[in-house]
C-alpha cells in the first residue's frame, strides 16, 4: 500500500476531520516547492524560453501564431456561448452530455430524486458532489478511439470524455462507490479499496469489441484512492469518505472564502500517494512530474489531473456557499485537446518531420516539452481571447477560456483536419496521466 511515511502521516483526531492546515510533505521538504501551480507555470516557462532561444533539439516556437489561435478560440466561444456566459471547464460538463449538442442535467435530476434540491441541503449536495467528481476525474484518462458507452437514460452512444463522464456518473448513482447499504450517493474508502478491473469493465460496458484503454490503471487508481483516504483522517474523516473533504475546506475558509491554490495544495499533498511513483524526491512521489534538462532542477510538474479536479470542485463548493478566489493561480491543462490545438496551429513545430507518425510514451522528452509549451501557450492564448472578447481576467478566468474555449477549439480543429477528429499524434496511456 502506497501511503505516507509514518513520520509524515497527517495529524488529526481519529474520530473527526480536524481543523487547520496539515501537510504530509513538510514545508522544508524539496518536494514541497513542486507541489503547486506556481511551479507548473514557472518550470514550463523555463522550458519555453529554452525552446524560444533555439536551443531545443525537439521543437521550434512560433509566438506569431498566438493571434490566429486566439481568434479561432474566440470564434468557438461565440458559437457555443453567444451570451459569453461560459461555465467553468470541469468534469460537470461531461455529466451533462446528451448527444447532438444537447445537454442533460443529470445532476439536477439525481438531486431531485434524492430530495436534496432545496437550499437547506446545499452542504449535503457539496459532499455528494465531491463523492461523485473525484473518482470520475480519476477515471477520465483517454478512453482510446474504439470505446463507446450506450447511455441508458437517452439510448445515445457517447464516446471519449463524455462517455467516461456519464459512465462514471451512472456507476456512482447506482451506489458503485458506497459502502453503506441504503445510502448509494457517497464514496467510501472501504468500497473503493475493493474495486477491481472487472467492476470497471462491467460498468463501462467493456467487451472484446468495445475496448477501454488503461482499464487496470483506472481500477488501481481507485483502490489507491481508498487506501490514501483511510490513511488521511484529518481530511477524509473516520470512516473515510471523500465528501468529508468539504468539511475540511470549509474549516479552513476565512469568511467563507478560500483560495484556489489552497484547494490544489490540499489535493496534491492529501492525494499525492494515489499517483504512481514515477519520480520520487527524498521519499515523496511527485505524481505528474517529469524530467527535462531545461527545467529548474531538471524537473517539470504538470499536475494535470489534480488541477482538473480542482476546477471540478469549484461548482459544488460554490453551491454550498464558499467563494473560491485566486482562480488565476491555476494553469491550463496540458493534454490532447489543448495541446493538440496549439500543435495544429503550429505554435510549436517538431524538428523531426516524422514525429506525428509514431506513438509516443508519456515520459519522452519530446512529450514533456510539448506539454510544457502547452501550459505557456495557453496563458498567451487566454490573454488574446480576452482581448478579442473585450473581457477582463476577473470576468473571464482561465477556467472559462478552457471550457469555451481552447478544449472545444482543439476538438473542432482536429475534426477538420483528421477523419474522426483524433489528436494530431498518439501517446500511449496507462490511464493515470491524461
Amino acid at each position: 500500500m502506497n501511503t505516507y511515511p509514518e513520520a509524515d502521516r497527517p495529524e488529526g483526531p481519529a474520530d473527526g476531520l480536524g481543523s487547520g492546515w496539515y501537510s504530509p510533505v513538510p514545508a522544508g521538504h524539496p518536494a514541497a516547492a513542486l507541489l503547486c501551480a506556481e511551479a507548473v507555470r514557472t518550470h514550463c516557462a523555463a522550458i519555453t524560453e529554452h525552446v524560444a532561444a533555439g536551443q531545443s533539439e525537439l521543437f521550434t516556437w512560433h509566438p506569431d501564431r498566438v493571434h490566429a489561435i486566439a481568434d479561432y478560440v474566440a470564434s468557438t466561444i461565440r458559437q457555443r456561448y453567444p451570451d459569453l456566459r461560459v461555465p467553468y471547464h470541469s468534469r460537470w460538463r461531461h455529466f451533462e452530455s446528451g448527444g447532438s449538442g444537447e445537454r442533460l442535467d443529470r445532476w439536477h435530476i439525481l438531486c431531485e430524486r434524492a430530495a436534496l434540491s432545496g437550499p437547506e441541503h446545499r452542504e449535503d449536495r457539496a459532499r455528494i458532489g465531491i463523492d461523485l467528481v473525484i473518482p470520475s476525474v480519476l477515471l477520465d484518462a483517454g478512453a482510446g478511439p474504439d470505446w463507446r458507452y450506450r447511455d441508458p437514460a437517452s439510448d445515445l452512444i457517447l464516446t471519449r470524455s463524455e462517455g467516461l463522464g456519464v459512465a462514471s456518473f451512472d456507476l456512482f448513482a447506482r451506489g458503485g462507490f458506497s459502502a453503506e447499504p441504503g445510502d448509494p450517493l457517497r464514496a467510501d474508502a472501504e468500497r473503493l479499496m475493493r474495486i477491481d478491473a472487472s467492476s470497471i469493465a462491467t460498468a463501462f460496458q467493456v467487451a472484446q469489441h468495445n475496448p477501454l484503454v488503461g482499464l487496470e490503471g483506472r481500477a488501481g487508481l481507485l483502490r489507491r484512492l481508498g487506501e490514501v483516504m483511510q490513511a488521511t483522517p484529518a481530511v477524509f474523516g473516520t470512516p473515510a469518505r471523500l465528501g468529508n473533504l468539504f468539511d475540511y475546506l470549509k474549516a479552513n475558509a476565512v469568511n467563507e472564502r478560500i483560495e484556489a491554490s489552497f484547494i490544489l495544495k490540499t489535493l496534491l499533498v492529501a492525494l499525492g500517494p494515489v499517483w504512481p511513483g514515477r519520480v520520487v524526491l527524498d521519499g515523496v512521489s511527485l505524481g505528474d512530474t517529469w524530467r527535462h534538462p531545461a527545467a529548474p532542477g531538471g524537473l517539470v510538474p504538470f499536475h494535470k489531473l489534480t488541477q482538473w479536479l480542482t476546477y471540478s470542485l469549484l461548482e459544488p463548493l460554490e453551491d454550498a456557499g464558499l467563494v473560491v478566489t485566486g482562480l488565476e493561480a491555476l494553469t491550463g491543462l496540458p493534454e490532447y485537446r489543448n495541446g493538440g490545438l496549439l500543435f495544429d496551429f503550429e505554435l510549436m513545430v517538431p524538428r523531426d518531420p516524422a514525429f506525428a507518425e509514431v506513438a509516443h510514451e508519456v515520459q519522452e522528452p519530446v512529450i514533456v516539452e510539448w506539454r510544457a509549451l502547452t501550459v505557456t501557450g495557453l496563458d498567451l492564448v487566454a490573454d488574446g481571447v480576452r482581448q478579442a472578447l473585450g473581457l477582463s481576467e476577473a470576468d473571464f478566468p482561465l477556467a472559462r477560456v478552457l471550457e469555451g474555449g481552447t478544449w472545444a477549439a482543439g476538438r473542432r480543429i482536429a475534426a477538420k483536419r483528421r477523419p474522426g477528429g483524433p489528436p494530431p499524434f498518439a501517446i500511449n496511456s496507462d490511464g493515470t496521466v491524461f
